[in-house]
């Protein structure tokens, strides 16, 4: 997710970043992190090229797309700092008014419109519950939790108050309506589909699956940017940034929305150059961007506290690394590969030679839903037992495994998104290992891994990472059993696992709001993740964070919004 993916709120990591200050190399040759006086704009760097303007798509829901769209796609809540669920008060307002049945309702500001002038309304919120809650037959969405059992908002054409009326008590309520990045254009999807706005709202209200086929068609690919965006008429914006131009290969431009009725970008432009995370530290040392987060390691973070002029910063964050099995058509549909698998990956020698140089305190993960440094992890590790038999190595008991299931020297292809120096050597360390224990491993990966590979599950494992947040309803699709397994059914469950009982304890847990109640759930949960071993676990990640210091207002994000989430903030003084 997001690769830190799907489920809306639980994404696979994946983008890019930009400045303007000055020409290539000439900026600041000596690195001492000088930034030109007068200077307009900022750039940032991110590891893949935006794709889409539409996140919200079982193909498109990752953070190369939920990046950029923080601050262009408003909503009535976001992840702020230190990954809080934040309220967004120039979007609106909303609050609960009853527990029985849970009832939320919404005001959208009177003075939201798009970038187009067209006012944010009643036709929108139907789009966004038309794709979120599964309840309409063709939309390709990332996760239906806790929408799925709400009733359809009761609204009428340009009303601004809806509430969200659940069958069942919801956990995350507070995070339960559109947020960032999940409110989209009603107008626009109405006219690519030759709907007027009577026509759509009634369509929605009538669940008329044939009458909004196009609009499904149009929301489900019509904003996908293959070599530059979409026409501006259709991707208006409802936040202080607009999407302006992409360059392919090379950058995405955003520049203020001048119909913006918060308070303004303190930036007019902010630029995403697409750089590989190997090539940022460079990138930043010759002025090319001024923002980067490359992947930890103790060379590039040597490097960076060489650099003079340069604020750095190491933290945790919500973000995993994990191999996700394919169980649905590889040879890992047989349970006693994957334990023999499990058994057979050095995680220990992972964290100890690629993590620990940069986060001494890191150990392999027990758990996969709750991070670390969450105050309930302890908890949620008792409960469910920790890693157990996968704890440490066990190459023999791995062989045997493999001797018993009658598959020695299986040809198993592990996926990845490439390039990525990190993966690179943790997928070697991989083969050396499994290959002892009966396997043939071969590395897969490959640029386009999370664009066409893993949607068609062209893969036995997988090697990437979750990009997640507190709430316990992100990672629900991810091990809930997909309605088929396809790029438009299976939400987040790239590998299609399948368990009625994880099904049931996901349910449970959705419907728990009361914290200290969950953590058993969340528990069980693991301890039947593991029995199933459904995926691995490896280490919590940590975010590396450097920027030039003229550039004020930069504050990491431990959640999915990443480094992006107040870019409006972000100024040159």
């Amino acid at each position: 997710m997001f690769h830190a993916r799907r489920s809306g709120r639980f994404l696979p990591v994946l983008v890019g970043g930009v400045l303007v200050l000055s020409a290539c190399g000439s900026g600041d040759p000596a690195g001492t992190g000088a930034v030109s006086a007068g200077a307009r704009s900022i750039t940032y760097a991110y590891e893949q090229e935006f794709h889409s303007y539409n996140n919200n798509t079982a193909a498109e829901n990752a953070t190369r797309n939920a990046g950029p769209l923080q601050r262009v796609l408003t909503g009535f809540w976001f992840y702020g700092e230190k990954g809080a669920i934040t309220p967004d008060r120039d979007f609106g307002s909303y609050a609960k008014t009853s527990d029985d049945p849970l009832t939320v309702e919404y005001t959208i500001s009177d003075k939201a419109v798009w970038s187009d002038g067209v006012p944010i309304d009643c036709d929108d919120v139907l789009l966004w519950w038309g794709f979120k809650s599964g309840k309409i037959k063709g939309f390709s969405t990332s996760g239906t939790t806790g929408v799925e059992d709400t009733r359809l908002p009761a609204c009428d054409k340009g009303g601004k108050k809806f509430s969200l009326v659940y069958d069942k008590p919801f956990a995350d309520w507070v995070a339960g309506g559109p947020g960032a990045t999940e409110l989209l254009p009603a107008h626009v999807v109405e006219r690519q589909a030759g709907l007027s706005e009577d026509e759509f709202i009634a369509a929605v209200k009538a669940r008329d699956a044939r009458r909004l086929e196009k609009a499904v068609k149009f929301f489900n690919d019509g904003w996908v940017s293959e070599v530059s965006l979409p026409p501006a008429e259709l991707i208006p914006s409802s936040g202080p940034y607009k999407l302006s131009k992409m360059d392919a290969g090379q950058s995405l431009t955003l520049v203020a929305n001048d119909r913006w009725w918060g308070a303004p970008a303190a930036t007019p432009t902010v630029i995403e150059r697409f750089i590989t995370l190997d090539e940022q530290a460079k990138a930043l040392h010759d002025r090319e961007v001024q923002i980067i987060e490359p992947q930890p390691g103790p060379n590039v973070l040597k490097e960076l506290q060489k650099l003079e002029g340069v604020k750095v910063n190491v933290a945790d964050q919500y973000t995993y690394e994990h191999l996700d099995f394919n169980v649905d058509s590889s040879p890992f549909r047989d349970k006693r590969l994957r334990q023999a698998f499990a058994k057979c990956v050095p995680r220990q020698l992972i964290v100890d030679r690629l993590i620990k140089p940069v986060a001494p305190e890191a150990k392999p993960l027990e758990i996969r839903n709750v991070a670390p440094f969450q105050a309930n992890a302890a908890a949620v590790i008792a409960a469910s037992g920790g890693a157990g038999v996968y704890a440490r190595q066990d190459i023999e008991g791995a062989r045997a495994l493999v001797a018993k299931a009658g598959r020695t020297g299986v040809q198993i292809k592990i996926g990845y998104q490439t390039p990525n120096p990190r993966r690179t050597l943790a997928v070697q360390l991989i083969i050396d290992a499994c290959n002892k224990a009966g396997f043939k491993v071969v590395d897969k990966g490959s640029e386009d891994f999370f664009g066409t590979v893993m949607p068609a599950n062209g893969y036995d494992v997988a090697l990437f990472a979750w990009s997640a947040s507190s709430l316990v309803s992100g990672w629900a699709s991810t091990y809930t059993t997909p309605k088929r397994c396809d790029g438009e059914n299976k939400g987040n469950n790239n590998g299609c696992y399948s368990s009625k009982k994880v099904d049931r304890l996901i349910r449970k847990l959705n419907a728990t709001v009361d914290l200290a109640a969950q953590d058993p759930i969340i528990g069980e949960i693991e301890k039947n993740l593991w029995a199933d071993v459904a995926t691995i676990p490896l280490f919590q990640h940590s975010s590396l964070t450097a920027w030039a210091e003229a550039i004020h207002n930069v504050v990491p994000n431990p959640a999915q919004s990443t480094i992006t989430w107040n870019m409006d903030k972000w100024s040159l003084l």
